[in-house]
């Protein structure tokens, strides 16, 4: 990760300083199961707490980048032991468009099948639940589950099958 203040020039012929965070572009997992989905919880320090959110990353630093689909896998299979014996694309979205150009895949892994993890050390206290599609809802609606590339995800399953 790398953060970077831009010097623009705005419409008005005056300048500002933009700041940007530069990360790679990641993929979200939709981990679908007899009505529900695999979801992961881990504490992300940036907010203070534990939180869930659908299976989510990108490659690790070193590592050369493989396909989409590959780290989609590669990301399900790590946080939460999950095979995908289907795999389909649902979009791909902006994470964040006023602070970083980074941008994200949507998955939907169906026909799961399950394995060991292989998760990073950062990782280490990470835990998965299978959570019924009603009961996810009611987490987003109560901010049990708050993150935003997980709901756009979401949202996305949902325009999906409308």
């Amino acid at each position: 990760m790398s953060v970077r203040e831009d010097v623009l020039q705005l419409d008005d012929g005056s300048s500002g300083l933009y700041g940007v965070v530069e990360k790679p572009d990641f993929a979200v997992v939709l981990p679908w199961q007899d009505g529900g989905f695999w979801l992961v919880e881990q504490f992300r320090h940036p907010v203070g707490r534990r939180c869930w959110e659908f299976p989510q990353g990108t490659w690790p630093p070193g590592t050369e980048p493989g396909a989409p689909e590959d780290l989609a896998r590669a990301e399900l299979a790590e946080e939460t032991g999950l095979r995908a014996g289907r795999l389909r694309h649902l979009g791909r979205l902006d994470a964040a468009p006023g602070l970083m150009p980074t941008r994200f895949d949507v998955w939907l892994a169906t026909e799961l099948t399950q394995g060991p993890t292989a998760r990073e050390a950062t990782e280490a206290d990470m835990r998965s639940a299978f959570v019924p599609e009603a009961e996810l809802r009611r987490m987003i609606d109560t901010g049990g589950l708050g993150d935003a590339a997980s709901i756009a995800a979401l949202g996305l399953l949902l325009l999906d099958r409308a």
